[in-house]
Order: structure tokens, then sequence, then C-alpha cells
């Protein structure tokens, strides 16, 4: 006769449900500091609100934008520093969602891991949250899945939901012509793109992530991992003050695929190489890659995190505003005619 088996739980099949509830209650304090006006609610529902009209719109549109940090989460993994990715996160959205010339109002993460380490995501979420403070937008909301097989140990992946509004009939681009100024504003380094190949020169040089840098103080891995910059209230301000046609964030597909996404058919862009210095990381990866200056521009965003396509006659004041916010401004060329990018000069 068999005997009766054992009855099991959800925790021996390694979901660990207090684990989720204790990471929920450890995260609601960084949340609440990114409370903004709109927000009806706090964490812990089946959905959350936001109110429009708190947040002062009268005829808003509503812009949505998804994004992940790629293979960027491996060496955040390897590392064990996981504190700064949850910004990345937040800016690979909200980045995208002010080209569109909406501003940023709530945000949504994804956690998915194969068993749940309170604080390692409780690390994540609080570098979320920190995003968040900076680009003006609330978190209020997301969904932390613990899947037993699905990943291995220590491993996690993110992903990340934004949502804006703007006013119906002012959105971007916008009135972009033959002639408009090109202003580049300066990357914080390689950002969330591009890894995948940074990862296979690191492996191909022999270095570990805690040997030191060599483009700059530091160790390699901490470097690397330098978060995506925020460009968000900068760059909405100059919108609001007048003269921005559009704008572009430089991610996977660098210069030469992203700003042709905002420029109307039959024009172009003409940029002057020789107007940044390339950032020493770059040059690192070009030369230890021997990546070309073409896959450069295409693979990375090469020192330019978000360009800002101004009319000509507001460019100087455009470019004052954006450098007494704290961005380094370079004027990188002017919108032609003619499809696609063309360069001048040489980067490496």
């Amino acid at each position: 006769m068999d005997e009766k088996r054992n009855g099991l739980t959800y925790a021996e099949a390694g979901v660990d449900i207090d684990a989720g509830n204790a990471l929920v209650d450890r995260i609601k304090p960084a949340a609440a500091r990114t409370v903004r006006a709109g927000v009806v609610d706090g964490l812990g529902g089946f959905g959350a609100l936001f109110d429009l009209k708190a947040a002062g719109f009268a005829d808003p549109v509503l812009v949505a934008a998804t994004d992940g940090v790629g293979t960027k989460l491996k060496l955040a993994i390897e590392t064990g520093i996981v504190g700064t990715v949850g910004i990345d996160l937040v800016a690979m959205c909200v980045n995208d969602l002010v080209c569109q010339g909406a501003e940023p109002l709530f945000f949504l993460d994804y956690f998915a891991t194969g068993a749940l380490d309170v604080d390692q995501a409780a690390g994540v979420i609080e570098g979320i949250a920190r995003g968040c403070a900076d680009a003006g937008c609330a978190l209020i909301g997301g969904e932390t899945a613990e899947m037993p097989g699905m990943y291995g140990p220590g491993d996690f992946d993110l992903a990340g939901f934004a949502v804006g509004a703007m006013e119906r009939g002012q959105g971007l681009p916008a009135g972009v012509t033959q002639g408009d100024v090109l202003l580049g504003l300066a990357s914080n380094g390689v950002h969330s793109n591009g890894y995948s190949l940074v990862r296979r020169i690191v492996a191909r040089e022999g270095l570990a992530w805690d040997a030191p840098a060599p483009f700059a103080e530091g160790t390699l891995g901490a470097a690397l991992l330098t978060p995506t910059r925020l460009y968000v209230r900068p760059v909405l301000d100059a919108v609001r003050a007048g003269g921005v046609h559009a704008l572009a964030h430089i991610t996977g597909g660098g210069l030469t695929e992203n700003l042709p996404r905002v420029l109307p058919g039959g024009l172009g862009a003409e940029i002057d190489l020789g107007a940044w210095t390339l950032p020493p990381v770059f040059r690192w990866l070009a030369d230890r890659g021997g990546v070309a200056e073409a896959e450069m521009l295409k693979t990375f965003n090469a020192g330019i995190g978000m360009v800002v396509v101004a009319a000509a006659g507001d460019a100087d004041a455009v470019a004052a505003r954006l450098a007494a916010a704290g961005e380094t401004v370079v004027r990188l060329g002017h919108v032609t005619a003619g499809a696609g990018v063309s360069y001048r000069g040489a980067l490496l």
C-alpha cells in the first residue's frame, strides 16, 4: 500500500511569498519619495491610479514608452553593483518620452528572477526610484516575478514602462526645416547600448571587472556601470522656452540611425565629427576592439546622448539655456536637404 505523499508548499517549489511582501514593504519609502502631482494612491493595489487634471493638464495626449537595459545587466550581476541599473532603466524610457515633447508622469517596473534576493531586488528598485525622482515622474507600481527554473542563481531581468503626457498639438518633432542647428548633449559614458560588444572586447582583453579601468579611475566594472544620463528636466525646460523643433535620444543605432527618426522626408543631417572629443571609454573600445569609425557611430552614442534640433535663430539661446542647466552642449552641425546622416572630419 502506497504511503500518502507529504504535502508541498509554494515555498518548497521555490517561490517565497513572504520575501515578496518584505520587498514591497522595504521599497515603499523609496516609492513615496517619487510622489508628484497627479498620484492618487501608493503601492499595493491591483492597479495604479493617476489623475491628469491634478497634474495640470487640460487637453492631454498620453505618450508611452517601454525599454530595458540590455546585457548591461550581466555586468551588474557579475560585479554585484546593482544600485545604478535602475537609473538606467528609467532613463532609457523617459529620455524617449521627452523626444515626443511629453512630460514623464509615472513609471512601472518589472523585475523577474529565479529566487528572490530581497537585498538585491531592493537595491535595483531603489535605483529606479532615484531615477524617477530625478526625472520628475512617480514610481506608482510594478511586478516582482519569482520564477524558479527560468533564471540562473543570482540572475534577474528588468523592464520599464513610462507614461507621459503633453497638451494636444504640442508634440515633437514639429517645424524641422533645412538649416536647423544640431546641438549635441554629452553622454555619461556608454549608457545602456552596445554592451554585448563591450563585454566581447573586455573578454578578449582578458580583463576582470575588478581590474583598474584603463580609461578612468576606479574598477573597470564600476566605470562601465556609470548610469545613463537623464536629460528630462533641462530638455523640457528648453522645449517650453521655445526654439526646439525636435529631440533624438541616441541609443542603439547611434547618431547614424536615431537622428533620421526625427527628420521629415527629404531632409537629412550633416555632422562635424571634429566638433567634440571622443570620450576615453569609446576611444579605448575602438582601439582594443579594432572597431571602425562607422561601426562606433552606429553601435554607441560616441559621447552624444541626446541631439536637440533647434531653429537657427534660437540655437544660441537654446544652447545657453541647456548649459546653464548643467548640460555640456556641442554644436554638431545642421539639417540639410537629402536623406540620411553625412559626416565630415574624423572621430577617431
